[in-house]
Parts: structure tokens; C-alpha cells; sequence
């Protein structure tokens, strides 16, 4: 009986894998309501997603534009931009981007209260493929 059991239960986690695996042969993007193929998804390509500020003195504020483009076959919608904490700001454009235009994200990071090695992150949240890409404000903060 606990064999017909055991059995029974590696057969079903087997259909469970083998069912996973193959939903991502076919996978989807939503496009201003339009369900799309992965193929013709828009896609973002950010230029340089990890901006070095160097060395800064507590208090100071670092701004950097990240410049991306849309690599995909279908306009680019950015739904969100959020940061890991409120010391960084920061800032996207709220109109699709058609294919290979390119656009900018701004953020502000304010260094006040800081002190050492700083890493701040920022999620893009859009309707490309993959639909969440990471930026990187990275240096070091000195007290005065």
C-alpha cells in the first residue's frame, strides 16, 4: 500500500515538472491590453544599468540618467520605477516607447545620513521581456 502511495505521488510531481517546463516554450507579454509571443514582446536595453558615483561627502546628492532603448517589436510601457530605499528618487517616462526609440530614467540618490559602501537599487517595472530589470547606483559615502 505505501508503495501504490509513493507511486502515485512521483507520477504526479513528474506531470507537475514536466507541465512547467513546457509553459515556457510559449510564453507571453501583455501590450497595451493585447496579449503578445515572448518573439515580438518589447524588450528594455539600458546602455549602462550600473552607474559608479565615486567617492562623495555625506549630504551630498547624485543624479544619473539611464538611458535605454527598446529593443522589441511593440511599444514599451514602463508601469513602475522603485528604489530600495526613500534616500533614492527616481523618475520614468509614462508614454509607450515605440520600437527603437529610446528613453531615460532619472534618479536622485541623497546621500544625508549615509556613511560607506552605498549599493541602490532600482526595479523598472514594464510590459517587456522580462518585465522587471534592475539598475545599480554604487559608491562610497564619506562623513564630513
Amino acid at each position: 500500500m505505501k508503495k501504490s502511495i509513493i507511486y502515485i505521488c512521483a507520477v504526479v510531481l513528474l506531470a507537475a515538472c514536466k507541465q512547467k517546463g513546457n509553459s515556457s516554450a510559449g510564453q507571453t507579454a501583455v501590450t497595451g491590453g493585447k496579449t503578445v509571443a515572448a518573439a515580438d514582446a518589447p524588450k528594455i536595453k539600458f546602455e549602462q544599468p550600473i552607474y559608479d558615483f565615486g567617492v562623495i561627502k555625506e549630504g551630498e546628492k547624485v543624479q544619473n540618467s539611464f538611458k535605454f532603448k527598446n529593443e522589441g517589436k511593440t511599444p514599451l510601457i514602463i508601469t513602475n520605477a522603485t528604489a530600495t530605499c526613500g534616500c533614492t528618487v527616481p523618475e520614468y517616462p509614462t508614454t509607450p516607447i515605440k520600437p527603437g526609440e529610446s528613453g531615460e530614467i532619472k534618479v536622485i540618490f541623497d546621500s544625508t545620513g549615509k556613511d560607506g559602501m552605498q549599493d541602490k537599487q532600482v526595479t523598472v517595472t514594464s510590459n517587456a521581456n522580462p518585465e522587471a530589470e534592475k539598475l545599480h547606483l554604487v559608491g562610497e559615502v564619506k562623513q564630513l
